[in-house]
């Protein structure tokens, strides 16, 4: 690595970081079918401490949050207490933790949550995709639509997340509104077609996410708060609509998240750099991209042209787990194995080799 920027220590909120480089969140249905991250769950964010800014995978707030088999929780005693044992791995590695609080909302099955409940949405469309769970892959079901009641518990449920993520010794919260999950699905007119306040109008549609992260932001301090958004993301069966259509949903949403003054934005980029740009221009504090795609030699090019504060690795730190260390002395990569993704258990999880263990 040739950039200089990439290199140069940052101020996060109320965190230090030695440099631009974090861990991107990244599901690996590693949890105990409890939800609990256990040793082994410890162990992989450890390693990935050198990174500095850890930003768990997605970890749902409720039973109601979780869609995918083996995610982890942070609503319990004993999710509180798994946690603390990863955020103690991650600080003995210099790293910093913030757990990423996910709601699926839609994008569930009955099969796959303790409560075996509907799924709920915004409004009662299916995504028209299937989910794995434990029979194999089966067709979603129709979500049933949240009342105003269910708004209001599911922004409690956040409020409580994030609380239990401080008190499990993290270093703040990553609220995810992205990638066709819950607050994304607000978002989005094809998802949402609520005719009350939370749908409709682009000013309506964030309302949800708005308030989510004002009570988050309220709960634990707004400088332990991150989020994370994803202009024009097709998962999940999310479709937004034209490129103006996303650029006035995307700018009228972060230009009323400006005032809450997170610690930062972190954009999922599909490819709308004029967006990005005006994006970073309305946002005040730090500003966190990943893009898809990215080579090693292109790691730091949203830093160099200022349209990035940190740059978050993926596929990269999943099989390389000494990456920093890697790109500083320019050493080969581990290629990574995308069968062991999520298939459970160490192999290609904790296993992967550092440059000293080669």
């Amino acid at each position: 690595m040739t950039s200089s920027t990439l290199w140069q220590p940052f101020t996060l909120g109320r965190v230090e970081l030695p440099h631009r480089l974090a861990l991107a969140p990244m599901t690996r249905n590693r949890a105990e079918a409890d939800g609990t991250p256990g040793p082994m769950v410890a162990e992989y964010y450890g390693q990935r401490a050198s990174l500095g800014l850890i930003i768990s995978e997605g970890t749902q707030p409720s039973e109601d949050g979780q869609g995918y088999l083996n995610t982890p929780g942070i609503y319990t005693d004993a999710h509180i207490a798994g946690w603390r044992g990863v955020a103690d791995a991650v600080h003995a590695g210099g790293g910093s933790l913030f757990i990423q609080l996910m709601h699926v909302g839609r994008t569930s099955h009955p099969d796959n949550t303790p409560h075996h409940r509907q799924p709920i949405a915004p409004s009662a469309i299916a995504p028209g995709q299937e989910m794995f769970t434990a029979n194999g892959p089966l067709p979603i079901p129709t979500p049933r639509e949240m009342t105003s009641a269910d708004i209001a518990s599911v922004i409690a449920e956040f409020r409580h997340a994030a609380a239990s993520a401080i008190a499990a010794g993290a270093d703040g919260v990553e609220i995810h509104g992205a990638n066709g999950y819950l607050l994304h699905q607000f978002l989005s007119p094809n998802a949402n077609h609520r005719t009350d306040a939370y749908g409709g109008s682009v000013e309506n549609r964030s309302r949800f996410v708005i308030e989510v992260a004002q009570a988050v932001a309220d709960e634990i301090g707004s400088d332990l708060v991150g989020i994370r958004l994803s202009p024009a993301m097709p998962l999940g069966g999310i479709d937004e609509g034209d490129a103006e259509s996303v650029r006035a949903q995307y700018r009228q949403l972060v230009g009323a998240l400006a005032p809450l003054n997170l610690a930062y934005l972190h954009v999922h980029h599909v490819g709308d750099d004029e967006l990005l740009r005006s994006l970073r221009e309305i946002w005040p504090t730090a500003v966190v991209v990943v893009r898809y795609g990215r080579t090693r030699e292109q790691i730091a090019d949203d830093i160099d042209a200022g349209l990035a504060d940190i740059a978050p690795l993926g596929r990269f730190a999943i099989a390389n787990p000494d990456v920093v260390e890697r790109l500083r002395t320019d050493a080969p990569f581990t290629e990574l194995d995308p069968a062991t993704l999520y298939a459970g258990g160490a192999t290609g999880y904790t296993d992967y080799p550092t440059l000293t263990a080669s």
